[in-house]
């Protein structure tokens, strides 16, 4: 007797919404690592470095406000942060107002190559997301409250 098919609630693996926005990330990063690749940056070190230099007009930024927004885990932040300073893309100073915590900052050259970039992440997101036409509004208005409601978790 051969064991039973996967218990489901889904006709067909078309119609499960998780399975849906795994291949659609998986095809998205991979266009993302491909416009980020002239630059020599990571995804996650786009992120981060244009997340810094977007932060930069608020003041000292800490590493856990540079998490926070990006969305990143703080130990995997520090770490591509190290990566970033190393390049001099990236300087992280004693705080001001804090002296356990770090002020992170984009240097003139990470802020010079983080707005190159992010030409090329646009570019690249509304080729990618361009099949949605009118409905990208909703779309990303629904990814934001999916991810606020994961952020309060």
């Amino acid at each position: 007797m051969s064991p039973p098919g996967l218990q489901t609630e889904h006709g067909s693996p078309d119609d499960s919404t998780g399975l849906q926005l795994w291949r659609v990330t998986n095809r998205w990063q991979a266009a993302q690592r491909a416009a980020l690749k002239p630059f020599e940056l990571t995804h996650v070190q786009f992120v981060l470095l244009a997340s810094l230099t977007w932060l930069a007009t608020e003041g000292p930024v800490t590493q856990r406000r540079l998490a926070d927004m990006a969305g990143t885990d703080l130990m995997m932040t520090s770490q591509v942060l190290r990566a970033l300073e190393q390049r001099d893309l990236v300087r992280r100073d004693r705080h001001p107002d804090d002296s356990r915590a770090r002020a992170v900052s984009a240097t003139d050259s990470g802020k010079e190559l983080a707005n190159r970039a992010v030409l090329a992440v646009e570019e690249c997101d509304r080729e990618f997301f361009g099949p949605l036409a009118g409905k990208l509004g909703a779309f990303t208005t629904g990814l934001r409250i999916l991810a606020e409601r994961s952020d309060r978790r």
